[in-house]
């Protein structure tokens, strides 16, 4: 901002006149704007990809003016120019107005057709606020309202911000892959309810969180062709007033032509300009991605618990010194502030949740509440999945002799023997080796019930974790037979005497 004895300019709306600073692009509006909505000190220009939207947005609506004849050729050149500097990134500063305010969104819509004009006058040769000569309003937002083009700008946005989410989450996954293929000999412990269960790999666990990621990679992108219906054309509620009938299909092929994505205009405007649903819809399922994302990083949290008193199974990279007080403590940083962004994402799923639905009649006035919600959900989720890729995932290591101890003293092993000796003396089986720490394997050789190779070949790693069929030519012992023979050894010969029995 500039100090009082800076230079100004005036500039005059329907409230009154105010002093703008001279060097200013932005204009009356968005100064009414700062005074009224001082309340989260982030402009929207902490949202480059809103900025790059309503910039296209704006290009193709003078284009499309210019080719139905309401816009002249010189004006919608300059203003497309204009567009094209915006997108590359200049003139961001200017885009000053809070993210959060009231109007649904008119502050962000006019500050950014007073940004244009005034950096249209400076090209054109003009002062700026020599509104005369290129309006905000008259010929920036010609054809337009606030109504259809801040909603599809937000749209656009979120597409762009969705695609740089995806190519991030693609290497997370990626990621994981390469080390589940890395793992996939090492044998480790399962676990349900945080109890031993059957054996596994560490390969096998770490494939999963890739195939858990690679589901939420096609839903994300899944969303991008419900983003891509659009309102424009349906200026203040859907009706389309003050926009010629061939606007609407105009600015949507010019707005494919700069952007180079596929658009449909909505169906029926009135409908369109009112439903916030397609925001509930990706916000819900940024959420479902990032709280499987958060599950994935307690899992890590938990595997390289200790690493002396926890369960310590594999070694997180050391990132930085975890307390001020305890030498030598390294504390899982990485997935700990990935959990944060995922705890954010949630509690923004519910503001976007709760403003669909507080929209009345033929307008939903808290967009720029979602639109904040989700654009920043987007940008944190796109580096927490890079932070998580660079800084932990790719310098995993395991910790081989802890899995290799595990798994030697678990009884979960017993469960692969119950296919060949029963549900009943698997269980017996176990509770004495719990109690005596006895070896299962040679539990069940001295019982008779299975054959020593027999045993090694059902406990090899390559069957415990599922690689290979557990069906072979082993031969299994039928216990009720066995049982049955015992029983049989008992029974009196023919020529014995049988003592009667009491009546």
């Amino acid at each position: 901002m500039t100090t009082q004895n800076s230079p100004t300019r005036t500039e005059t709306d329907s409230l009154g006149s105010l002093e703008i600073p001279a060097q200013a692009y932005w204009g009356i509006h968005t100064a009414r704007a700062l005074e009224n909505f001082p309340i989260t000190r982030r402009a929207i220009a902490n949202y480059p990809d809103l900025i790059r939207a309503l910039a296209r947005v704006k290009q193709a609506a003078a284009r499309a003016n210019a080719q139905i004849g309401v816009l002249s050729k010189e004006k919608a050149d300059v203003i497309d120019r204009v567009c094209e500097e915006i997108v590359g990134g200049a003139l961001h500063r200017e885009f000053c107005v809070g993210v959060i305010q009231g109007g649904a969104g008119t502050s962000t819509n006019m500050n950014t057709n007073e940004v244009i004009a005034n950096r249209g006058l400076e090209i054109m040769g003009y002062e700026r606020g020599d509104y005369a000569r290129l309006h905000p309003i008259d010929d920036v937002n010609r054809s337009q309202s606030t109504n259809d083009v801040y909603p599809t700008a937000i749209k656009l946005a979120m597409v762009f911000g969705i695609q740089r989410l995806l190519a991030e989450h693609r290497l997370l996954t990626a990621s994981f892959t390469r080390k589940g293929a890395e793992f996939n000999e090492i044998l480790k412990v399962g676990r349900t309810q945080l109890q031993d269960a059957v054996p596994m790999t560490l390969g096998q666990e770490f494939r999963g969180f890739a195939h858990t990621l690679a589901e939420d990679y096609d839903r994300l992108g899944e969303t991008i062709k419900w983003l891509n219906e659009i309102n424009m054309g349906a200026t203040a509620i859907g009706t389309g007033i003050t926009a010629d009938s061939r606007y609407a299909d105009a600015v949507r092929e010019q707005l494919i032509g700069v952007t180079g994505i596929p658009m449909e205009t909505a169906p029926d405007l009135i409908e369109a300009t009112s439903d916030a649903g397609i925001f509930m819809t990706v916000s819900g399922t940024l959420k479902r991605a990032a709280v499987k994302l958060s599950k994935i990083c307690n899992d890590l949290r938990l595997l390289s618990s200790g690493p002396q008193a926890g369960i310590g199974e594999i070694n997180l990279p050391p990132r930085q010194a975890g307390s001020s007080i305890m030498p030598g403590k390294v504390n899982p940083v990485i997935p700990e502030v990935v959990n944060q962004v995922a705890f954010s994402v949630i509690g923004a799923d519910a503001t976007v949740t709760a403003a669909a639905e507080a929209g009345q009649l033929q307008l939903n006035a808290f967009e720029p509440v979602i639109a904040h919600s989700i654009l920043q959900s987007l940008a944190w989720m796109t580096k927490a999945c890079y932070t998580l890729r660079v800084n932990c995932i790719d310098g995993i290591t395991p910790n081989i002799g802890k899995l290799a101890q595990q798994v030697e003293s678990s009884v979960g092993v017993v469960t692969a023997l119950t296919p060949f000796i029963g549900y009943a003396a698997s269980a017996n089986l176990a509770h004495t080796a719990l109690t005596t720490n006895a070896s299962i394997a040679d539990l069940v050789v001295a019982a008779g019930l299975m054959t020593k190779s027999d045993v090694q070949r059902v406990l090899s790693p390559e069957r415990l974790s599922g690689m290979v069929p557990t069906t072979s030519a082993i031969t299994t012992i039928d216990v009720a037979s066995l049982e049955a023979q015992a029983a049989r050894t008992h029974e009196p010969r023919a020529t014995e005497t049988v003592a009667p029995t009491e009546p």
